[in-house]
């Protein structure tokens, strides 16, 4: 049901329960439209990804990224938050040129000073199981710790 949320059905959007104008039905959309004209053919509706979310190539990704980028680097505040923002586009980056067709790439990243205190990162969004997955990684030094996440959502 939560993948639902969104699609168009008969003319009505789910999304803002207007009716849309557009073409006919079983007319191509402007997405299917712009698939086509880079040379990639429209999947059906719900057929899923042609190729997988590469969860594990991600992963490796996230690794040397934050290892190279931390690993040496104690915990100020300041030069911290610069470093996470410049760390997310870096693996943001990155993970887009894996070109993985269909994809939305959503980088999240966290450092904070290693302390001895709790810290709980959570996210909700809608998601469907099928298609759409997430690659994680926690770095640690002497000084500090991060956490980055990528989410990679299908888009059909």
């Amino acid at each position: 049901m939560w993948g639902d949320v969104g699609r168009e059905y008969g003319g009505w959007s789910r999304r803002t329960g207007t009716r849309r104008a557009g073409p006919a039905p079983g007319a191509a959309s402007p997405t299917q439209l712009r698939a086509m004209e880079g040379g990639e053919s429209p999947a059906e509706p719900g057929s899923g990804p042609a190729r997988r979310f590469p969860v594990a190539a991600v992963e490796e990704i996230l690794r040397d990224v934050l290892g190279s980028a931390l690993r040496e680097r104690r915990y100020e505040p300041g030069p911290c938050l610069e470093a996470a923002k410049d760390i997310a586009e870096v693996i943001k980056a990155r993970v887009k040129a894996l070109a993985v067709p269909r994809y939305k790439i959503v980088v999240v990243a966290h450092i904070g000073q290693l302390g001895g205190q709790s810290l709980q990162i959570s996210s909700r969004c809608l998601w469907d199981p099928e298609s759409d997955t997430f690659s994680s990684y926690v770095f640690k030094n002497t000084s500090l710790f991060a956490v980055a996440n990528v989410y990679g959502v299908y888009f059909e």
